[in-house]
């Protein structure tokens, strides 16, 4: 049968009649601790669960629990137990009455750990757990040079960077339906929007976001069981496949742990202009795939559903220079930062006496670096002036050039969209503009250690996707109840 819509005034009603019969009358007593969480739910909407996920749902049979109160329990277990898994956070909604009034649920009347799962499941948009299917050939076990300390591993496929972008500029690419297309449209339509219009984004006509990637670690090692009866006959060796139960992960290298670990690679895209380093689209990758490669499929996914705004400016690490990134951010009408990842010391001749550093500085012939001096939109050059003239003087003791305003160079970002971007990697707009990429570190910090996005004993790419969407909604949570919480005084409404 369908779920019945609750409004959420409805649910506030409920919390506030519960919370006076339960705990008005000395029995059982509510904390300063408390407050923030009973807030951070008063405040949050997500009756729109129900409608999204009604068709689901069979005309026939017993009345659902409400998925507004489903999702929101699964939120209230993030902000109190993120390291217990779903069977135990069952028995604290029994324990804890509390708990069970700001789910939705009367005390007593708590839904079991299978009509979690079964909600979970209508949140997916797979008939399976896992993307790709769990029968594999039998991985071959190599042993792995350890980069250095801090070190990236290099790509495993040299060149397939510009091959997949050279592939979208040349054909495009159709939107394709994703698994978690379902948690997105949620994700972007009641938690995005109201962030948006509450300024936490950033400017939405020219927004500025950061990509990067962090790995998540779901179990110590891969594990696998054999598809046929080889061993039973006395087979030791056998061609076999083999059923993995995480068939979606693989092995990578964490350059911060410094160790081989088994899981995913996280790839998140930022708002690096909000206060509150909010977080914008996810996609799970093998732990495998390098950043630069995660990129390109995060980046055109998220430009074909994000439409809350336009994303003027993307800021990556050095681990993303490549020149077909530039290509593919500039096809997209996105101005790219990104970190310059030196790959020689020499200097680069140029038609004249001007060499280009690998920074993509000019170098007057006295070997001196030349300063930015704006940039010309309708060229589409970047100007640059003698180091050492200030306004009509100049300082130079051997000058290079007659004019009193000084010498003067152009590069032209058509030449080389990654030595000459639009704005001077050496000007004090773009060290501005850069030093925000830092703020996907921050939002990635708070997924991994504030909420303990690792925890999640799941073995299935569903539940990891379900766990990042949700705890990514609590970071938008947490930054509204910062933005509100000095105007609502619930224990006077409540106990009043």
């Amino acid at each position: 049968m369908k779920p019945v819509f609750v409004t959420h005034e409805a649910y506030q009603d409920f919390v506030l009649t519960q919370l006076k019969k339960h705990y008005s009358n000395g029995i059982l007593t509510l904390v300063a601790k408390d407050w923030p969480v009973i807030t951070k739910l008063w405040i949050t909407d997500i009756s729109y669960i129900t409608t999204l996920l009604s068709d689901t749902y069979s005309d026939k049979g017993p009345l659902p629990r409400d998925p507004a109160s489903m999702l929101r329990s699964y939120l209230l277990f993030l902000f109190t137990n993120p390291t217990i898994g779903i069977t135990k956070w069952v028995d604290e909604l029994h324990r804890v009455p509390l708990y069970a009034i700001l789910s939705g649920f009367e005390p007593g009347d708590i839904p079991g750990v299978g009509t979690f799962y079964d909600f979970f499941a209508r949140l997916w948009g797979l008939d399976f757990d896992n993307v790709k299917p769990k029968s594999k050939r039998k991985r071959k076990v190599t042993k792995k040079k350890k980069p250095k300390k801090g070190e990236k591993l290099a790509p495993k496929n040299p060149g397939i960077v510009e091959k997949l972008i050279n592939r979208f500029l040349r054909y495009g690419s159709k939107k394709k339906l994703l698994p978690g297309d379902r948690l997105f449209e949620f994700f972007q339509s009641q938690i995005l929007d109201v962030s948006a219009k509450l300024g936490l984004l950033g400017n939405l006509d020219s927004l500025s976001v950061a990509g990067d990637g962090t790995p998540i670690e779901t179990a110590r090692y891969p594990r696998s069981k054999p598809s046929c009866k080889c061993y039973a006959q006395g087979i030791t060796k056998c061609n076999h496949p083999r059923l993995y139960s995480q068939p979606d992960c693989d092995s990578g290298w964490d350059s911060s742990r410094e160790k081989f670990y088994n899981g995913y690679t996280l790839y998140m895209i930022s708002a690096c202009d909000s206060e509150y380093d909010l977080p914008l689209y996810p996609r799970l990758q093998p732990a495998s795939r390098h950043d630069s490669v995660s990129l390109v499929t995060s980046s055109i996914e998220f430009s074909q559903r994000f439409t809350l705004g336009t994303v003027n400016k993307f800021l990556l690490d050095a681990a993303h220079d490549a020149e077909a990134i530039y290509l593919l951010l500039e096809h997209q009408g996105i101005e790219p930062f990104i970190d310059l990842n030196l790959r020689t010391k020499k200097n680069f001749s140029s038609e004249s006496d001007i060499q280009i550093s690998p920074k993509g500085i000019p170098i007057c012939p006295t070997g001196k670096e030349m300063k930015p001096n704006g940039y010309d939109k309708s060229q589409n050059r970047q100007k640059w002036r003698c180091p050492l003239a200030t306004g009509a003087k100049n300082t130079c003791k051997k000058p290079c050039s007659t004019a009193k305003y000084g010498r003067t160079f152009h590069t032209f970002s058509k030449d080389n969209l990654r030595l000459f971007p639009r704005t001077a990697r050496s000007s004090e707009k773009w060290k501005l503009t850069y030093k925000r990429r830092t703020s996907i570190e921050r939002s990635n910090k708070r997924e991994k250690v504030d909420y303990q996005l690792e925890a999640g004993r799941h073995r299935s790419t569903k539940m990891w996707y379900i766990r990042v969407y949700c705890i990514m909604m609590c970071q938008h949570i947490d930054a509204w109840y910062s933005v509100k919480k000095d105007t609502l005084k619930l224990s006077k409404v409540i106990f009043n």
